[in-house]
């Protein structure tokens, strides 16, 4: 496991933020800091500088590091077990990587009125990536039994953000088909190129902490 992140500056985090909405461009995109790594203490110097919305990728840190920080919008965005989308469900605005039709199973369980979600696609059919393969999609989005607000992705690892754009493009494209207005795609490698694909919320994690 990666060390955690601690003694961030809620300085240079704000100038980070800054500079990402900057390059961004447009004022329509949510910036969401990956927190999989950030220390529990360390929730509230984000607050301080300045971020809103925050992502954790596994359940147990999610349990721990929300309650206390409830100024925050927080996201799930890692992988999903079945088994602990009832653990998820209280804490989150939405899961971005619904994938599995056991997922979906739980959901129809446990998922309250007014639930939201967004289903992860590998449109590059990346063999280490989870998500629905964009020609199943139709049929999982009408198996789903909440909203479903729009599509995430995870490209294959690049050196080149530009490498990126083609997956980018291609998940814009499904959501528009299926008038979903939510793209969860980007990171802290390839934001830029994700929302001049139209990328509505990036990821970002290493590029706001150091």
């Amino acid at each position: 496991m990666a060390q955690l992140i601690r003694g961030l500056d809620a300085r240079r985090v704000a100038d980070n933020l800054a500079r990402a909405r900057a390059e961004i461009g447009r004022d329509d995109v949510q910036i969401l800091a990956a927190v999989k790594y950030v220390a529990a203490e360390e929730m509230g110097v984000l607050t301080e500088a300045g971020v809103t919305l925050v992502g954790e990728n596994r359940a147990q840190e999610l349990e721990i590091k929300a309650p206390p920080h409830p100024e925050l919008i927080w996201d799930f965005i890692g992988h999903v077990q079945s088994r602990k989308v009832k653990l998820i469900l209280p804490h989150v605005r939405w899961i971005h990587s619904v994938a599995s039709d056991s997922v979906l199973k739980e959901l129809g369980r446990h998922a309250g009125p007014g639930t939201e979600v967004l289903v992860e696609v590998n449109v590059a059919r990346d063999e280490s990536k989870s998500g629905v393969l964009p020609e199943d999609l139709e049929g999982f989005l009408k198996r789903c039994p909440v909203s479903v607000v729009g599509l995430m992705t995870m490209p294959p690892f690049t050196e080149r953000a530009e490498d990126s754009r083609r997956w980018f493009a291609a998940l814009a494209q499904l959501a528009g088909e299926h008038g979903l207005r939510e793209l969860s795609m980007g990171t802290s490698q390839d934001y830029v190129v994700a929302a001049e694909e139209g990328a509505t919320i990036v990821r970002l994690g290493t590029s706001l902490y150091t």
